[in-house]
């Protein structure tokens, strides 16, 4: 049977790792440091805490697979329109209607590399709104597209 103070604890670090919108990097530590302290009181506190640093690295890492495909895509897309300005002979730029025959395979990618990420920012809010729910109904919650570290 898992006590009120529990799933309020367990609840409030699930809750806690929301902070990286507002404190950078408090998603790790804010939750590290309530599990920290509550570990070792709690068995459910301490089952919830891994489960938030896990999903927390989890998502880290998927950003970061997505920020090294991003990344190329975009300065490749910048370098390479930089160079396709045509002149005419007075030396003025002359700037095309944009269509979308002037974007190539790389760049469609990159947009979908994007909206890859903006989907994976909000699948996490919504998971970790979700896990404090479960939570605080005194569930215990394991979260999908986590990588366990800790276990």
């Amino acid at each position: 049977m898992t006590s009120s103070t529990e799933k309020n604890t367990a609840t409030f670090i699930h809750l806690s790792s929301l902070l990286q919108y507002i404190i950078p990097f408090g998603n790790y530590i804010f939750p590290i440091v309530i599990w920290s302290a509550k570990k070792e009181e709690s068995e459910f506190v301490d089952y919830n805490g891994k489960q938030v640093l896990n999903f927390q690295l989890s998502i880290f890492i998927y950003t970061l697979i997505i920020c090294l495909i991003e990344i190329p895509i975009f300065f490749y897309s910048i370098f390479k329109e930089s160079y396709n300005h045509s002149f005419s002979f007075d030396s003025s730029m002359v700037f095309h209607p944009f269509s979308f025959h002037h974007f190539s395979g790389i760049t469609i990618i990159g947009i979908a590399v994007l909206f890859l990420f903006i989907f994976l920012k909000i699948i996490e809010f919504i998971l970790i709104i979700h896990a404090a729910v479960k939570t605080s109904n005194g569930e215990y919650y394991k979260y999908p597209m986590s990588i366990p570290f800790f276990k």
